[in-house]
């Protein structure tokens, strides 16, 4: 896949509903990691982002420097200390060290990891040369305009 080796970037999450039920995006700038059609994210479980993917769990991303978008599916996998996010918290910690510990409390129960399961993206090499259909679940792709 050619995201494979991409393992930790700056990721833009977008949201699309308000509070109040109006259409709204929402856009966060994170640091996320990526593995296997998935981004990881440390961040607060009572943050608005997370109150609105809990409400919706539907998101965007975009990676500027790779010029990449995609559609997925956001969950809370709880408390980074939990047992079941041992494995990923290693490779979190491991992709952010210069600045993990300031940046995250994983003393506070609401410090969690956000997943972003992606379900279709498109990469676009060279400003439109080249555009690659990513379909995330069928882990396929397509070049230069397929539509999926």
């Amino acid at each position: 896949m050619l995201l494979r080796k991409c393992t930790k970037e700056e990721m833009t999450i977008a949201r699309e509903s308000s509070a109040d039920g109006n259409p709204r995006p929402v856009v966060r700038c994170v640091d996320a990691y990526y593995e296997d059609c998935t981004f990881y994210v440390v961040t607060y479980g009572k943050s608005n982002k997370m109150l609105q993917i809990e409400q919706n769990a539907e998101v965007s991303v975009a990676l500027s420097s790779e010029m990449f978008t995609a559609i997925g599916v956001g969950k809370n996998l709880g408390w980074v200390l939990e047992p079941q996010n041992t494995e990923i918290r290693k490779k979190l910690r491991s992709a952010f060290a210069d600045w993990y510990d300031m940046a995250n409390n994983e003393n506070d129960e609401n410090c969690c990891i956000l997943a972003i399961y992606l379900t279709k993206g498109t990469l676009n090499i060279n400003h439109w040369e080249k555009l690659y259909h990513l379909d995330f679940v069928k882990k396929t792709d397509m070049k230069d305009g397929g539509i999926f």
